[in-house]
């Protein structure tokens, strides 16, 4: 990602590379240690990850801020 996303002890970039993309996570503090992930994906696997993260960052989402209850009329 690009630009100024205010302080994070993590970044994230994407690249084409041939007949898809490579995906780098730098994590500046696991365990002691910066660690860096670097995942080359075909199209079909990009999509299938991407469709994961944006679940997974949903149902963080929904669990991090839960819905009111809603009042029965």
């Amino acid at each position: 990602m690009s630009g100024d996303q205010g302080e994070r002890d993590w970044t994230l970039s994407v690249a084409p590379v041939g007949d898809g993309v490579q995906v780098e996570l730098g994590l500046a503090d696991l365990g002691g240690r910066p660690v860096t992930a670097i995942l080359t994906l075909d199209r079909r696997d990009a999509r299938l990850f991407a469709r994961a993260l944006l679940a997974a960052a949903g149902d963080a989402a929904e669990r991090t801020f839960p819905r009111p209850p809603v009042e029965k009329r």
